[in-house]
Formats: C-alpha cells, structure tokens, sequence
C-alpha cells in the first residue's frame, strides 16, 4: 500500500491533507517565512534557508523574496537560475530548471491539479511534473500549467498561460501560448 506522499510523487490521486504532506508542508513555509520576512535580502543566511527548502537546487541559484513553493523538495535547479519577486511554485510533482533560466517577477509554476469531477475534487488531487530546459527566459506574470515541457532556448512572453509543450528554440506568446517564432534560425 503506498502512502498518500508516494501517490502524489508518482502522478496518482492522493490526499493533500494527509498528516505527513501537511507536516512537511508546515516545513516548507516556516523556511519561507526567514527567506521571505526575516532575510528579505539575498545574503548567506537567505542561502543557508534556500538550501535546506531546496535540497535538489544547485548552489548557484539566486532567488529575489517574496518566494512561494509547497515542498522546496521537488523543485530542481541547474546553475545560474534567477526567480525574480513574487514567484510561486506549487511542486506536488518534480520541478525540472535547467541552467542559466532567467524567471520574471510573478511568474507561476504549477504541477498540482485537481479533477473535473466535483465529488472526486473535494477529495483528492494530483499533479504533473513541469520540465523549463536551459537558457530559457520565462517573462513577468507566466503561468506554466501542470504537465509542461518547455524546451532549451525559449523564450516565453510576459502575461503567457503556458498550457502546452513548447519545443525548443522558439518564442511563445498570449493565452493560450502559441508559438509565434523560431529563435536561433
């Protein structure tokens, strides 16, 4: 029998209000609450808190308070990630960033997501893993829905709603998003 944690990392419906997720989410936002309240500033106390909510990130990562996530575990970084304020990453399911991704100020990442069915959706809920590839630069106010592939060299445009793979190389703009151009041609 798995665990209602083993059930979301693995994609299945799960109870997000199981005691273990909910203790581990008390975690996540009492890290949250030194990073983005008693820190503010990026200075190796803020590193110290980064590297305990976000075990799977590279050390060279710089991320601008407020920071929002709901595990920090799930979230994987690559070098020379930059998050500018007021970013929120719901990570139910894995984070993927590769390296030298820049993210725009209120920029929304989100693996969870919940049934059509209101009965099942009073229940449970799950989630799909989002993978950015490297050199990306997502603009201000993105939103990246759950199950998204972008891929290495994109560029995404302030305001986009994210809702479908991108492939590599290219610029994707508007809701939904649509790729407008080939980059790198």
């Amino acid at each position: 029998m798995k665990t209602e944690k083993e059930k979301m990392l693995s994609g299945e419906n799960y109870f997000s209000n199981d005691k273990e997720l909910v203790l581990e989410r008390v975690k996540a936002k009492k890290l949250l609450h030194k990073l983005n309240i008693t820190e503010y500033l990026m200075n190796g106390n803020a590193r110290t808190i980064l590297r305990e909510l976000l075990p799977n990130a590279h050390k060279r990562i710089y991320i601008e308070p407020p920071f929002h996530c709901d595990y920090g575990y799930n979230i994987h970084l690559g070098e020379m990630v930059y998050f500018n304020v007021n970013c929120v990453v719901l990570d139910t399911a894995k984070v993927s960033i590769g390296n030298n991704v820049f993210i725009g100020p209120g920029v929304h990442i989100y693996t969870a997501t919940h049934s059509t069915n209101a009965v099942e959706r009073r229940k449970t809920e799950f989630a799909k893993p989002v993978s950015i590839g490297n050199d990306c630069w997502i603009g201000g106010n993105a939103i990246i829905c759950p199950g998204v592939t972008i891929g290495d060299g994109c560029t995404i445009g302030a305001g986009s709603v994210v809702t479908k793979d991108i492939p590599a190389n290219s610029l994707a703009v508007g809701n939904p998003a649509k790729v407008i151009k080939k980059l790198n041609e």
